[in-house]
């Protein structure tokens, strides 16, 4: 039985009452400490995530400053690919929901419109309303017009939109990113397409 000290590091338990467990090796294998445990420990995996990140940031040509100056969210996706989702443009106004893509895709009076799919005031997945021609968050009545313009609830600003493009008769979301109304109101008008 082994417990786990204030740093995470195993520790032997019952040495004062066992004068032999002492001895006794912490794991089954001649291998470097805590490589042969089920888990290794929080010590381990923090130094083996650090050297992979530095591994990851030298291969992308960014020195040790230029990583540390980074976010963590920024550091993450310097290593990823933009991920897209390509939707046939909507024959006419409504919405589709994507819930596995956690997208909402609205044509609406000449525009089309990628919403991420949850309310902005506590991320719950938004309902669109057929006959009121609205969204509604089921969890505290926020509602919302087919643009995603905020009409009434406890939400404090308007739908968060995904980046949009067309592609012919196809429009391309990018999934990564989420423009809010409130942070960048100019981005948020222009995420849409006229068709």
């Amino acid at each position: 039985m082994h417990e786990k000290d204030l740093a995470g590091d195993v520790v032997a338990a019952g040495i004062a009452d066992n004068p032999t467990a002492a001895a006794a090796p912490a794991h089954d294998c001649d291998c470097p400490s805590g490589a042969g445990e089920a888990g290794a420990t929080r010590r381990d995996f923090l130094r083996g995530g650090t050297i992979a990140a530095l591994g990851i940031f030298a291969s992308l040509g960014l020195g040790s400053r230029a990583a540390a100056a980074l976010p963590v969210r920024a550091a993450l996706l310097l290593g990823s690919t933009r991920e897209t989702k390509t939707y046939a443009i909507p024959a006419a106004d409504g919405a589709d929901i994507d819930k596995d893509a956690g997208v909402i895709l609205v044509r609406w009076q000449g525009s089309v419109i990628a919403f991420n799919l949850s309310c902005p005031h506590q991320n719950t997945a938004l309902r669109w309303n057929q006959g009121d021609q609205r969204f509604q968050c089921p969890k505290h009545h926020s509602q919302y017009t087919p643009d995603g313009t905020f009409i009434t609830g406890r939400a404090t600003r308007g739908m968060d939109r995904m980046p949009i493009t067309r592609a012919g008769n196809t429009v391309v979301v990018d999934l990564d990113h989420i423009i809010k109304q409130s942070d960048d109101m100019a981005a948020w008008q222009a995420a849409v397409i006229k068709v």
